[in-house]
């Protein structure tokens, strides 16, 4: 399974960007796809997922409002609409998949994800 995340770049405080993260080579029809970032010295942390067979949705704190994960699902791909950046959101930006097998209390586990793209960097610097 490989993971090809594009998107990041540079950009000032307030501004948007769009992530899209590409899935190949995966057999599960509808994985739980999702979204972390690693700033340096840093945890990374979970920022939002799209769990796999609802339509649900699921934001860590820090992005609730200013951060929406969509899917499209005849083009394996995953997006994250990041708008209102700040420099807090400067890191590096990875997408993830699972099984398929994920149950909802894990959506935010880094742990819980088996797959993972090689990330694409975020700076928002004025």
């Amino acid at each position: 399974v490989q993971l090809q995340a594009f998107g990041g770049g540079l950009v000032q405080p307030g501004g948007s960007l769009r992530l899209s993260c590409q899935v190949s080579g995966s057999t599960v029809s509808r994985p739980t796809m999702a979204w972390f970032r690693q700033a340096p010295g840093k945890e990374r942390d979970f920022v939002a997922a799209a769990f796999r067979w609802s339509s649900s949705t699921h934001y860590g704190d820090s992005v609730k409002g200013r951060f929406t994960i969509s899917r499209d699902t005849a083009k394996n791909t995953v997006y994250l609409q990041m708008n209102s950046l700040n420099p807090d959101d400067t890191a590096v930006y990875y997408c993830a998949t699972d099984t398929g097998r994920m149950i909802l209390s894990s959506v935010r586990n880094p742990s819980a994800y088996t797959n993972w793209g090689q990330g694409t960097l975020v700076t928002v610097s004025s």
